[in-house]
């Protein structure tokens, strides 16, 4: 009964944050002068990305690196098929121009960099200092980036700058508490009915990780901010890969294991240029090369969603399988 009490709390609670999170990310943009993109790509990345950081901190801690590792590449893919899928097949989402050709790109640079990083099958302390050199040269980008962007929202008037963070804050923290009630409560569900744990970790778990991301996202396109949406997506994808994968490389090093590179990576790396592609072919669509703004639709969602669902029946059916 108290299983089922954190399940729906935690339903609840991810519903009403998300709302409120969107709302105070929104307005914290518009009185910062920052442009939804960018307030995506920062504060609600990493305000989302908090559980798997804290994920990666305590299993490098205890001297779990790989756990860490499957976060990172296991979110990024979750991100991308799941997360962005899902909102896909609910709303349609505009991505500008400018993303196409800068953010994503980086994203994808990013991931690569990841898997000549990796391809040695070790994570060492100098391959967590080029992660973070990499993570200090994105920043870099992003704030100059910014120096480029105009303020682009209209929140509600009555949200001041100190009720804005607050409404943000706030969101935040119930975001990610509503999403380890869910977690805790359906994992306690599944081990009662005799679920195996290797199951639980590669459905419940990682899709819990996501759930804020999920949260965050469906909100945004359906309140119509798009830019949030597609920002926190990126943003957090990096995060994962500079922080979060950083983490198991200082208390290194830490051997790979071998599915690690036939099989995971690649899968990141396919999810992440699928993106890449699906939102170039929107943009030139839309736009014929011009500045202006491709739309993400269901069609982009159904073949995200489709490429995670795969990976998660290999992982269930043949989890020793490399590709």
């Amino acid at each position: 009964m108290l299983d089922v009490l954190f399940i729906s709390v935690g339903l609840t609670g991810l519903v009403w944050s998300s709302d409120k999170f969107v709302e105070g990310a929104a307005a914290v943009a518009n009185h910062a002068g920052m442009s939804p993109l960018l307030i995506g790509m920062t504060i609600v990345s990493l305000g989302t990305s908090a559980p798997e950081i804290v994920v990666s901190i305590m299993a490098s801690l205890s001297g779990s690196g790989e756990l860490a590792v499957g976060n990172a590449l296991g979110s990024n893919i979750a991100n991308i098929g799941l997360v962005l899928g899902v909102t896909l097949l609910i709303r349609s989402i505009a991505i500008d121009a400018s993303t196409t050709r800068r953010e994503l790109p980086q994203m994808v640079i990013v991931t690569l960099l990841a898997g000549a990083l990796m391809a040695d099958g070790i994570l060492s302390i100098g391959d967590g200092a080029l992660f973070l050199l990499g993570l200090v040269i994105f920043l870099t980008l992003l704030a100059r980036r910014g120096a480029t962007l105009n303020g682009g929202v209209v929140s509600d008037p009555k949200l001041t700058p100190l009720k804005a963070w607050g409404v943000f804050s706030i969101g935040l923290a119930l975001l990610v508490i509503s999403s380890r009630l869910l977690v805790v409560g359906a994992v306690n569900i599944a081990t009662a009915l005799g679920v195996s744990e290797l199951i639980i970790g590669l459905t419940i778990v990682a899709i819990g990780t996501s759930l804020p991301e999920l949260a965050a996202s469906i909100m945004s396109a359906l309140k119509g901010h798009s830019d949030i949406a597609i920002g926190a997506i990126v943003g957090s994808n990096v995060f994962n890969i500079l922080v979060v994968l950083a983490g198991p490389s200082f208390f290194g090093p830490l051997t790979l294991n071998a599915n690690v590179m036939s099989r995971d990576w690649p899968v990141t790396m396919v999810t992440t240029a699928t993106l890449m592609l699906l939102a170039w072919a929107a943009y030139q669509n839309a736009g014929q090369g011009k500045a202006g703004s491709g739309e993400l639709g269901r069609v982009s969602g159904v073949l995200l969603v489709s490429m995670y669902i795969a990976y998660m029946a290999l992982l269930i059916l043949h989890p020793d399988l490399a590709l």
